[in-house]
């Protein structure tokens, strides 16, 4: 994907292209070939939202692009990542943008996303466009985002017979190897050892053994800022199993991993001032006769007795003792990210993730950096009362209450029971799946929330 981009010292004879409005368009064809004007008032261009037109030069090749971006009515493209389009629509070739969108830096990167291609099992031919990166956009960093994306898409489109725990143990890994980042797991039986009683009795039906994942990278002297990401590589739903219909997607479940280790690839690329944690249990939610049970009563790192209300609520489990250790340092931020349930979906839909804290100042900066890096979020509330909805009998707190009310609110008050240190806690429920393609965001795996956070955590810490 980062090919695709470059800078002015490597484009050969790049095509003009010209984002343009129906009030504008004609405007756009000054100083080009006469038959390129006569070309697109014979097409029917007229600078629709969306619409791609390659206009032809006297000599057979192609004198520059038209890129609709609708009426001044309120039909405006308002997606600042629309330029993507052209990712598939244009020749191969060297391209340049002569008239930008709004936002130049946006519409670059959309063009850069939307190239992604999973790849790993088929390869997929084509036409490979390359766009000349305009001046005051910063390449590098445009690159440092795609890739990070890229690592996030890769990981959760990949499926659980190759990427189970040991796999993400070895891609987070490499990462911090290449940043001089500390790794430490903790395996299997040691889990019960170590205190992490909930990570393992969620994996300890599988032959693949669970584990927590735990990189460490920073100036220790910088704010600590943690990041908590769900890493259940497939999702049966356990001893309460989901339907055939309900597993077809949950290779995604470790789609809060594979965010949070992008977002922490963005923030050691960055060079931020923070001591950076990245904390991933990682399980696969099997079943074999060593499958936890409903109603079991399980221990937890916190010291809190959970009831088993449904064993397909397991990753709020294995969350809640990677925020219990990374509360135990009373960090400035914990930030973390699951695809942890199905009610966020159907009151958000898949390209909203709700959002959840109890900071202001984070909220409001989270949603005004979402806004500014088209990478949005929706904040809900954590509403103290439907606390009560999670009591048990028996037992400190059930891990899933039944009546379905309210169940994206009442897994963040779950988590919320973890958390009591940390100057500040972040919950997002993301998807990180597109169900459909959209312009820069194929069909697929999805990184969802870390363009803006990466945003955010630049802004608050600044580079090291």
């Amino acid at each position: 994907m980062t090919e695709r981009l470059i800078p002015a010292s490597e484009a050969q004879h790049p095509r003009p292209i010209f984002a343009v409005g129906a009030q504008d368009w004609r405007d756009a064809l000054a100083g080009l070939p006469g038959i390129a004007a006569s070309f697109a008032e014979s097409s029917g261009f007229r600078g629709e939202r969306g619409a791609v037109l390659v206009l032809p030069d006297e000599q057979g090749g192609i004198a520059g692009v038209l890129f609709g971006q609708g009426k001044d009515n309120g039909e405006k493209d308002d997606d600042p990542l629309a330029f993507g389009r052209l990712a598939g629509a244009l020749p191969d070739g060297d391209y340049a943008i002569a008239r930008a969108p709004t936002d130049a830096r946006l519409a670059v990167l959309g063009f850069a996303l939307a190239c992604y291609r999973f790849e790993r099992y088929r390869t997929r031919n084509g036409a490979k466009p390359r766009l000349m990166v305009p001046d005051g956009v910063d390449i590098a960093e445009i690159r440092r985002t795609v890739e990070a994306v890229t690592l996030t898409r890769d990981l959760v489109n990949t499926p659980a017979n190759d990427l189970g725990p040991a796999e993400i143990e070895a891609e987070v890994r490499a990462v911090g190897a290449r940043f001089g980042a500390v790794v430490t797991v903790t395996t299997g039986d040691e889990l019960l050892a170590a205190n992490f009683p909930m990570i393992h009795a969620v994996g300890r039906a599988s032959v693949r053994a669970p584990r927590l994942i735990d990189l460490v990278w920073g100036d220790p002297a910088h704010p600590k800022v943690t990041l908590v990401g769900k890493g259940v590589v497939f999702d049966t739903g356990g001893l309460d199993i989901k339907p055939s219909s309900g597993m077809l997607l949950m290779k995604k479940d470790m789609g809060g991993a594979a965010n949070a280790l992008g977002l922490a690839l963005m923030v050691m690329a960055r060079d931020l001032k923070v001591r950076l944690r990245l904390l991933i249990p990682s399980v696969e939610n099997a079943i074999d006769g060593s499958a936890f049970r409903p109603g079991d009563i399980l221990a937890s790192r916190k010291g809190l007795s959970v009831e088993i209300g449904n064993t397909d609520a397991e990753g709020r489990l294995i969350l809640a003792d990677a925020l219990a250790l990374a509360d135990e340092e009373a960090p400035e931020l914990i930030i973390d990210f699951a695809t942890l349930t199905g009610a966020a979906r159907v009151a958000l839909g898949p390209q909203l993730p709700p959002a959840y804290t109890d900071n202001e100042t984070l909220a409001a900066d989270l949603a005004r950096h979402g806004a500014q890096e088209a990478d949005p979020s929706w904040r809900l509330p954590l509403w103290q009362p439907y606390m009560s909805m999670l009591d048990s009998p028996i037992a400190d707190i059930n891990n899933a209450p039944g009546g379905g009310f309210a169940g994206s609110i009442t897994a963040a008050l779950f988590l919320k029971r973890f958390v009591e240190r940390a100057a500040s806690w972040l919950h997002l429920d993301i998807y990180a799946w597109n169900p459909s393609s959209r312009p820069a965001r194929p069909e697929g795996g999805e990184a969802q929330t870390i363009r803006a956070l990466d945003a955010l955590l630049a802004e608050r810490f600044g580079r090291g």
